[in-house]
């Protein structure tokens, strides 16, 4: 007799004994789906299971085109393969994570699996398993999509489609992300207690996006962490599609703060800036790529303000720090410092006509061949040295700038770049020596931001000073003979910020 295939609700039951630490919140719909209905949901009759089942009317067949793009990410699969020939990959995209009781933030893939397939669907696991021979053949598991024929369509508030939307299904997930095979998410589990078994065949997990998946392979942390690094690094350098996708989500954010601007006249709040750019991010694109810095007065002094509940004032400075995440996932990191009146006093001038000059003599030095660091020693020398000019610093700036003193961060703070792209601080499991410690290589995208913020009880700084915060910040492309300003067009210099938010007030609309 054949083995019976359990039931898609067996299946999803079967997963409900995971264990997650307490005080984890992350709950995932594999454990909470069917499980527990909400406190205020009443149990279906049979007679409601039995007329909602019938009625419906039958899917097109019609065949899912392969998504646009889709041999980019097939041939990063096949770079991956080549890396770790004879071994299984094992890359979860991750779930969806618990807001508040049975609410869920919205979902946003994992970015080494959407890299890989494009997929933006939760719960999803992307395996690349050796085949005789050499290679890989690429296994997605997704969500089965029953339709109308399983009662979960309407019963199962987590997947069901009438509660969610539906999910694309197996047989349409292989067609659409272009993989070798697509199995469903019920046969997961066995599959990977098969690789326990596996007859020495390595096997490398990317490990923190799924706790499922993490306890059902043997950790093996250097070779896991190998398979994360070398994920990182690929990302480094960026193609022309992830560059133009890059420009898309900037000329976006461009957008939101000329949204930002026209509200500067009538806003109250740091609330309402972050709500007016964050509509721009949902409508033009996926979401905002981080939490939005809206930071008047001295709060832009808190370098990662975003609590955002402050007061906008006239004759203050908003420093806004934003960026839209594209449809595609990339994301821009865009800062500039507002003077919310349309001018800057004297003394605002004066400090962002330093960082401004920080910035453009760090943007120079972006270019290939030079240490990555080599843009944040060049804008800490221009701000040490005008720290000093203006009395602010009593140190010389050779003996501030000292690795034993560092006495100008007691201004600054924070180095001036990260590398960006899918992820705002992208290719974080880069090991240092190609990341940090490394050279500038065309197809690098990194920010470059500096920035002052003086505290409002600061005593070392002249009492004109205080409260005082200024960053600008762009997104540069490293190119074969130096670099590109992806974000040139949205206005840096103070006299240029000046007539831009002019203009903006005077349009009529």
């Amino acid at each position: 007799m054949a083995k019976k295939t359990p039931s898609r609700a067996q299946a999803v039951a079967a997963t409900e004994q995971e264990q997650v630490p307490e005080q984890q919140p992350l709950v995932t719909p594999e454990s909470e789906s069917k499980a527990k209905p909400a406190s205020h949901d009443t149990a279906p009759p049979q007679a409601l299971l039995d007329f909602m089942m019938q009625g419906w009317k039958p899917q097109s067949g019609k065949p899912i085109p392969k998504m646009k793009g889709a041999e980019v990410f097939a041939a990063r699969r096949r770079e991956l393969s080549k890396l770790f020939p004879g071994e299984t990959l094992v890359i979860p995209t991750g779930h969806e994570k618990v807001r508040a009781n049975d609410t869920y933030y919205r979902f946003r893939p994992g970015t080494d699996f959407y890299y890989l397939s494009g997929n933006m669907e939760p719960d999803c696991v992307l395996v690349l398993q050796p085949k005789e021979g050499g290679g890989h053949t690429d296994i997605l598991f997704v969500e089965p999509n029953p339709g109308r024929s399983d009662s979960t369509f309407f019963t199962d508030r987590v997947k069901g489609e009438l509660w969610v939307g539906p999910r694309l299904g197996v047989k349409e997930s292989q067609a659409r992300f272009g993989v070798h095979e697509a199995r469903g998410l019920p046969e997961l589990q066995t599959f990977l207690e098969g690789l326990r078994g596996a007859a020495v065949i390595p096997t490398r997990v990317l490990r923190g996006h799924s706790a499922k998946v993490d306890g059902s392979v043997p950790e093996h942390t250097e070779r896991d962490k190998q398979l994360a690094t070398a994920l990182s690094e690929m990302r480094l350098i960026k193609d022309k599609l992830e560059v133009r996708e890059l420009e898309t989500a900037i000329d976006s954010t461009h957008r939101g703060f000329e949204d930002v601007i026209r509200r500067l006249k009538a806003a109250r709040s740091e609330r309402e800036v972050e709500g007016v750019f964050n509509l721009r991010a949902r409508v033009e694109g996926n979401d905002v790529g981080y939490g939005t810095i809206a930071a008047a007065g001295h709060h832009a002094c808190v370098l990662h303000w975003t609590r955002n509940d402050g007061d906008i004032k006239k004759g203050e400075l908003l420093l806004l720090d934003a960026g839209v995440e594209g449809n595609s996932l990339y994301t821009a990191d865009i800062t500039r410092t507002l003077p919310i009146s349309g001018r800057f006093s004297k003394e605002q001038r004066e400090i962002y006509e330093l960082v401004l000059e920080s910035q453009n003599q760090a943007i120079a030095a972006v270019k290939p061949g030079n240490d990555f660091m080599e843009p944040n020693r060049v804008a800490m020398r221009v701000l040490a040295e005008g720290l000093y000019e203006l009395g602010i610093l009593e140190t010389k700036p050779e003996e501030a700038l000292k690795e034993e003193h560092q006495f100008y961060k007691r201004y600054s703070l924070h180095n001036v770049s990260h590398m960006l792209g899918l992820d705002v601080h992208d290719c974080a499991q880069a090991r240092q020596e190609a990341y940090k410690f490394g050279k500038l290589k065309a197809g690098m995208v990194l920010t470059v931001e500096p920035g002052l913020y003086f505290q409002k009880d600061d005593l070392t700084v002249p009492a004109k000073y205080r409260g005082i915060g200024v960053r600008i910040e762009d997104d540069v492309l490293v190119t074969k003979t130096g670099c590109r300003v992806l974000s040139e067009d949205i206005p840096r210099e103070s006299k240029d910020v000046e007539a831009w938010m002019k203009q903006i007030w005077s349009e009529k609309r």
